[in-house]
């Protein structure tokens, strides 16, 4: 994995195993509106990442997380995975298609997390699968397609 100059992604003292994933500009949507986000590789072609608090303001009006917050966590795993099993250049990649699938209600106060696996890379398209889960309770499912950057 080579270093990038958006991400900050070093291993965290808090959470042994795991990366921290947060943008280099905090003010971005990631540190504004996610909170913090860590990371860690599964297997060849998996990656997790978790948003360790999901707190009132990630919630809808039936005091679940938000299904915005979901998608926005579904988005930001993609670019991880990505990221952290292709070494693949995330910042200057687009999602180009983003499919769920809700199963059930996340819980506000409790970490969520995105279960991320890298289907096939090509030339310029990379193919990911995944879900999301809270402790043993499956949130959603989702599919995607993210279009590498041009080369400049």
């Amino acid at each position: 994995m080579r270093p990038s100059a958006a991400f900050h992604c070093e291993p965290d003292p808090a959470h042994p195993g795991w990366l921290t994933w947060d943008l280099t500009d905090t003010t971005r949507f990631n540190g504004q509106v996610m909170g913090k986000l860590i990371v860690r590789r599964e297997g060849d072609r998996g990656c997790r990442v978790r948003m360790l608090e999901t707190l009132q303001r990630h919630g809808n009006l039936h005091d679940n997380v938000h299904g915005g917050v979901t998608l926005a966590l579904i988005d930001i795993a993609m670019f991880a995975a990505a990221f952290n099993v292709l070494g693949a250049d995330a910042a200057g990649s687009v999602t180009l298609d983003l499919n769920c699938q809700f199963i059930g209600a996340g819980r506000l106060g409790q970490p969520l997390d995105a279960a991320t696996e890298i289907l096939k890379e090509t030339r310029r398209l990379i193919f990911v699968r995944g879900l999301i889960e809270q402790d043993e309770a499956l949130v959603a499912s989702f599919s995607g397609t993210i279009r590498k950057p041009s080369q400049r």
